[in-house]
């Protein structure tokens, strides 16, 4: 086979190579073997341009693995002489002791310097634009003919066109990522109710869509609402807007730079992630306000119940009468207020108890020890309301003809709760009253329970109900 043929073949395999895949990677491995073994070459070395960085970075080799070096081998157009053909848009052609030409740029990874001859040509699409350049190397001095140059630029032309198609498919493939990650978020936003399963959803489909090793959503206050994965070597962080507000920051790591396209898909991540958030809360406050309607009703008609109840009582002064009328307020207000804090439908019982002692001990200025020994005990919010109320009876009464000493105490039995207020006095006075009437109607109906008196060197209330 004869050079014009064995030429005509090349073109014709580089043509095929180019039309097989769209992997550019596949194609300019296939183009550097080929390129290599048509003209019986020691080597060939393929570059692209990156035009952000304004490089040429070696893409694929025959003659050196490409994929075991460390570090991959890069110069700007004018530099070296694949550099200085790619400026030019020209080919260059040194017969012999390449190395020795004043453009000749040394790789330590790269052993250029052990070929005599090199022939460099640029890749050139459409428009004059520069895509890349390739060279093809010898050990021995040879001078390349006129059709062999022809030859390597009317592959360069080929190889030019495969980069167009293969980047314009990677923009499609990645546009259509971009595409399926934002309709997962839109998705997650508009059908979940739940602020936090949103959140979660954003946060992983931010992982998958940019390849992340790590990620998570940071809200105003700093609060970190929903951490994945690890740190990695690069993090972008993406402010969360809302009308022209900052209410958070997208956090995202990865174990490669990230590029404009990368940071593109999470600036509309991030938006999405901002939507997200404003609707939870909307959807939040909402739910609020429904249960904050509920509650104060169900306070309310309480408190009617109370005072009705006092208002039937006989004998007792009016002054009296309205300030047990006033703690026993405090006492729904102090558990609405636990409820509220804790953003929960139960309450803890030790901190509740604990407040209203506080509260009552502050309210009529008494000077007695009292001693608690609380447990942790977590309880709904109807009863809570109940069980306040009848703690503050039970230790108002206490503090008013109880001893010097007072002993709180609340503590888990098994299944039940047993709340108990003792003291060192002359014991409960046990005649029938509006705050007796009330505790034992809330002990029986609301807690289900039972009260109990023990008088034994002063007075032992005991309240047992189970949870």
């Amino acid at each position: 086979m004869d050079a014009s043929d064995r030429h005509l073949r090349l073109l014709t395999e580089t043509i095929a190579a180019v039309n097989s895949s769209l992997d550019l990677e596949e194609v300019l491995a296939l183009v550097a073997t080929g390129v290599a073994e048509a003209l019986g070459t020691d080597a060939c070395f393929v570059y692209l341009y990156d035009a952000r960085a304004d490089e040429l970075v070696l893409r694929a080799t025959h003659g050196t693995r490409v994929e075991e070096m460390t570090r991959r081998p890069r110069m700007r157009p004018g530099e070296g002489i694949t550099g200085a053909a790619a400026a030019e848009r020209a080919p260059i052609m040194i017969a012999a002791q390449a190395h020795l030409d004043e453009r000749f740029k040394a790789f330590s990874n790269l052993p250029e310097d052990e070929y005599e001859s090199i022939l460099a040509v640029p890749i050139v699409a459409r428009g004059d634009k520069l895509e890349g350049a390739l060279n093809v190397r010898t050990r021995a001095p040879r001078s390349f003919s006129t059709a062999e140059i022809d030859l390597l630029l009317a592959i360069a032309a080929q190889v030019a066109q495969s980069i167009e198609h293969a980047q314009l498919y990677a923009q499609a493939q990645r546009r259509v990522g971009e595409l399926e990650a934002l309709a997962k978020i839109s998705e997650a936003v508009s059908e979940s109710l739940y602020l936090e399963e949103s959140l979660e959803a954003i946060v992983k489909t931010t992982m998958d869509a940019v390849g992340a090793t790590g990620a998570a959503l940071v809200l105003e206050d700093g609060r970190i609402a929903w951490p994945e994965g690890r740190a990695g070597a690069y993090a972008v962080r993406l402010p969360l807007r809302w009308k022209r507000r900052v209410i958070g920051e997208l956090v995202c790591d990865r174990d490669t730079p990230f590029t404009d396209d990368d940071r593109a898909l999470l600036g509309s991540i991030a938006h999405h992630a901002a939507v997200a958030l404003e609707h939870g809360r909307a959807v939040m406050r909402g739910v609020l306000a429904q249960e904050i309607h509920h509650r104060v009703k169900n306070n309310l008609q309480t408190v009617a119940s109370l005072l009705r109840l006092q208002s039937r009582s006989n004998g007792v002064e009016p002054r009296r009468a309205l300030e047990d009328s006033v703690n026993r307020i405090l006492a729904i207000a102090a558990v609405h207020e636990v409820l509220t804090e804790q953003r929960d439908e139960v309450v803890d019982l030790h901190e509740l108890v604990d407040r209203l002692r506080a509260m009552l001990v502050q309210g009529l200025g008494a000077d007695k020890t009292i001693e608690t020994a609380l447990e942790s005990v977590s309880l709904g919010g109807d009863k809570a309301t109940a069980l306040a109320l009848v703690f503050s009876e039970l230790l108002q009464n206490a503090l008013e003809h109880g001893g010097d000493r007072i002993r709180v105490e609340l503590e888990r039995r098994g299944a039940d709760v047993v709340l108990t207020i003792s003291d060192d006095g002359g014991g409960f006075r046990r005649e029938a009253g509006t705050g007796l009437s009330i505790v034992e109607a809330l002990v029986r109906d609301e807690l289900g329970g039972e009260l109990t008196f023990l008088e034994d060197d002063g007075l032992r209330a005991e309240v047992v109900f189970a949870v």
